[in-house]
């Protein structure tokens, strides 16, 4: 890195490593195919997933990049809202970029265990606000998830899940009322829903379905996990079934595309085997649902 672009770094408050001096295989190189973007893109996103520049910090300005690497600002632009896009940095209005947080992984084969151990294990300090808790006749829908006839008797539990103060998803449940009436008077606030249906009412948990697709946050969505009304969510559908097969729970789950990651485990199944044989031996992982 030149002097100009070290004192530029040091004025902004941003601590980066030494880079390369200009002219190097891993500076900028304005006669390489890579797009320029591209370049100060990686460079960026090295200083972050180094550690050099830590969660909350805030880096260079647009100015201050374009002055340090020669580069106009619509490159350095381009740059920065790719990293934005990729949950790496985030804007404030009038005080600059500053570095996200690492987005919180969750698997999509894993154990059936909650969200309160899960987060405890990561060292977080995990936060439910249940929004309802009632007892309505399943719609066309539900009962079919649920394996039930319509307008039977459910318990809905809609809870907003967040890490701290930051809100990371928003879970509808849906139960059989007939399968466990009491639900409708626990606290789900501080305990999570699988422990208390295994431990405390006896209904032992066997597997899961889900699905997960994109979509756009409506206007409920946006204004409670904080995020602008169309900004991008991943919508987690589940449900989870007894040992005897009954379906005992439906969710609908919605999580802050800029703070959440999904890991899918894979397994080569041979012809005559059964998958579930193979997901019994992977090592366990966690659930933020329940």
């Amino acid at each position: 890195m030149t002097t100009s672009q070290q004192d530029i770094i040091s004025g902004s408050r941003a601590i980066m490593s030494e880079w390369p001096e200009p002219g190097s295989v891993e500076a900028i190189q304005k006669g390489s195919p890579l797009p320029l973007y591209y370049q100060l893109k990686e460079l960026l996103r090295q200083e972050i997933e180094s550690g050099h520049w830590q969660p909350g910090q805030r880096i260079p300005s647009e100015a201050e990049l374009c002055q340090a690497f020669d580069i106009s600002r619509s490159v350095v632009r381009q740059a920065l809202k790719e990293l934005e896009y990729q949950g790496l940095l985030y804007r404030e209005q009038g005080k600059g970029t500053f570095v996200a947080q690492p987005k919180i992984s969750e698997s999509l084969m894993q154990d059936l265990s909650g969200f309160y151990e899960d987060m405890v294990a990561k060292g977080l300090t995990p936060v439910t606000k249940v929004l309802r808790q009632e007892v309505q006749p399943a719609n066309k829908k539900i009962a079919n998830y649920l394996q039930i006839e319509p307008g039977v008797q459910v318990i809905v539990i809609e809870r907003l899940r967040s890490v701290g103060s930051e809100p990371i998803n928003l879970v509808t449940t849906y139960v059989p009322y007939d399968i466990c009436p009491d639900l409708i008077e626990e606290d789900l606030s501080t305990q999570s829903l699988y422990a208390l249906l295994e431990k405390k009412h006896g209904l032992e948990l066997s597997h899961g379905r889900r699905t997960i697709e994109a979509v756009a946050a409506n206007q409920y969505e946006a204004q409670l996990l904080g995020v602008e009304e169309g900004a991008p969510l991943v919508l987690l559908d589940s449900v989870s079934y007894l040992k005897d097969g009954r379906p005992i729970e439906y969710f609908h789950a919605v999580h802050r595309g800029d703070r959440s990651r999904f890991e899918v485990e894979v397994v080569r199944v041979r012809p005559g085997e059964d998958p579930l044989d193979y997901v019994v031996g992977l090592p366990p992982t966690n659930s933020l649902y329940s």
